[in-house]
């Protein structure tokens, strides 16, 4: 949602940024960052790596500002996130794999608890879910991962999506078709189930 509108439309400030202006740029950034990191996260799978994903989406954006020649914005901006992204998951295909660090994935859980008012029960409950979400949806290959990603969890329609990945509407259909079936198999698989629902069957 664009939250400068009251006094500036959106053109304008993307006039002034592309002029030099750090203030509009700063406006375009608090406008989007969260549509840019929750994209990045969705596609990274990791805190870390979407954060880092998503500060070279923006240094990118910042320097093709210029060759933006008008349209949706947001589609243009949402296109530099994810081909960001994409060079990011490229690079670390090459890096030899890391353990995982098990300290860190406690800190992340601890400070959950912490940082909610929910009972701890509740609160494992529903992370546990969300995390089972995030590993169902990295399984799936990244076109198809992408196009739900961005249909299912940021709302974009099927021309938004085909403008932003720059394919055919068909195979935007086709792909979030395939995504959407594949990932309804993963949830129903017994192993990625959260206790408490195995429990049910």
């Amino acid at each position: 949602m664009i939250i400068f509108l009251t006094l500036i439309t959106e053109s304008e400030i993307i006039k002034s940024a592309q002029k030099g202006s750090v203030s509009a740029f700063n406006k375009l950034l608090m406008t989007y960052q969260g549509l840019a990191f929750n994209i990045a996260y969705r596609i990274m799978g990791d805190d870390e790596a979407a954060a880092d994903a998503t500060q070279d989406g923006f240094i990118k954006v910042f320097k093709s500002l210029k060759q933006y020649r008008g349209g949706s914005f947001k589609s243009w901006f949402t296109r530099i996130v994810i081909n960001t992204c994409y060079d990011h998951l490229r690079y670390e295909k090459r890096r030899p794999s890391e353990p995982l660090e098990s300290d860190k994935f406690e800190h992340n859980h601890a400070s959950r608890l912490v940082e909610s008012k929910e009972s701890p029960e509740k609160l494992m409950e529903r992370h546990e879910l969300q995390d089972m979400l995030q590993e169902s949806i990295s399984k799936l290959p990244e076109n198809q991962r992408i196009v739900l990603v961005l249909s299912d969890v940021e709302g974009f329609n099927y021309k938004e999506i085909a403008e932003i990945t720059n394919v055919q509407l068909g195979t935007v259909k086709s792909r979030l078709n395939r995504a959407r079936n594949k990932l309804k198999r993963i949830l129903i698989h017994k192993e990625l189930l959260p206790a408490k629902y195995r429990s049910q069957e």
